[in-house]
């Protein structure tokens, strides 16, 4: 039994955004249908940073990804977050694939986010505000570009150095340098940051903008300052994680917000079981914690267009 060896180039070449975007949306209409198993996610705590496992089996395909978040790690030229996943054959349990998955991790992460924004944003949304100017403000930019027809994209970073080179690496969208309230003044704004202290004040969210509040995923983060949600639609993409490692979780633990307060989860939305966006003044919030259906349903687009490729490496591992 063959198992296929892919780089993190190898994934990167294979990874075409309006397909993960269809992939992550199927995983989570599988989850809402109840085909999925999928335990918490675990967290290996260190001080130099964590470690998450994220076991799953969706229809036809199953998995583990093991991902690191070392906010050190650009000092060492490496990225912040590395991940490998670990894809079975559902049938035998046989190991298909080992692949990378910094990439991929970086790709599903944006595909969600510009999910909830079709559901939740107003259909007319043309901004775009990201805040953090790391890896992954590309991949919510490519994701959200392929939903709206995006007229301005406004990037703030404390690193101003690191916000000019972003825009500068990508000409071919209107994307500018802002200050961090003009990123914020914006029909859809991304939050990428590893922030322990929010940042995003109430009186800085107009009517009617949506947020994605994507780097708050563990215990002790926040972006958001809790008069934000208290004063917003709130939907997650698990109840269980938001409330513990997402965004939520320092509003619930001081009694500031209630998961009783949450109003859907993302599945529940793209399935129709609740309504997206109702009132166009409304401010909507997507906590996007990261869930492992999103990963293994992009796994199986890299593995099966790797096979039909027929180019990369493979191993035994099974050979006595």
């Amino acid at each position: 039994m063959s198992t296929l060896i892919l780089s993190r180039k190898s994934v990167r070449e294979l990874l075409k955004m309006p397909d993960v975007i269809n992939a992550v949306e199927e995983a989570f209409r599988h989850w809402s249908e109840g085909k999925v198993v999928m335990p918490p996610k675990s967290y290996l705590i260190l001080e130099q940073g964590d470690f998450r496992a994220m076991p799953v089996a969706v229809p036809g395909a199953l998995g583990i990804k093991w991902v690191s978040v070392f906010t050190e790690n650009p000092l060492r030229r490496l990225p912040t977050v590395i991940g490998t996943i670990i894809y079975n054959d559902p049938a035998t349990g046989s190991p298909l694939a080992i692949m990378d998955a910094t990439d991929l991790t970086a790709y599903r992460t944006g595909a969600t986010s510009a999910l909830a924004s079709r559901y939740l944003a107003r259909r007319n949304s043309s901004t775009l505000g990201i805040v953090g100017a790391g890896a992954q403000a590309y991949t919510q930019l490519l994701a959200h570009a392929e939903v709206f027809d995006l007229k301005s994209i406004r990037v703030y970073d404390y690193s101003r150095e690191a916000a000019e080179k972003f825009a500068g690496s990508l000409n071919e969208y209107p994307l500018r340098t802002t200050s961090l309230q003009e990123a914020i003044d914006c029909d859809i704004v991304c939050t990428l940051t590893p922030s322990r202290q929010p940042f995003v004040k109430k009186e800085w969210v107009r009517p009617g903008t949506h947020i994605n509040a994507v780097g708050a995923d563990a215990r002790g983060k926040q972006e958001l300052e809790p008069s934000v949600l208290a004063a917003a639609t709130v939907v997650v993409d698990d109840i269980v994680q938001a409330a513990s490692a997402g965004e939520l979780n320092m509003p619930i633990s001081k009694g500031l917000f209630r998961e009783e307060d949450i109003y859907a989860t993302l599945s529940d939305v793209i399935s129709g079981k609740k309504n997206g966006r109702n009132d166009d003044a409304a401010v909507t919030v997507f906590d996007c914690t990261g869930l492992a259906i999103e990963d293994i349903a992009v796994a199986r687009l890299v593995y099966e267009s790797a096979v039909s490729n027929g180019r990369y490496p493979s191993v035994d591992l099974l050979e006595a």
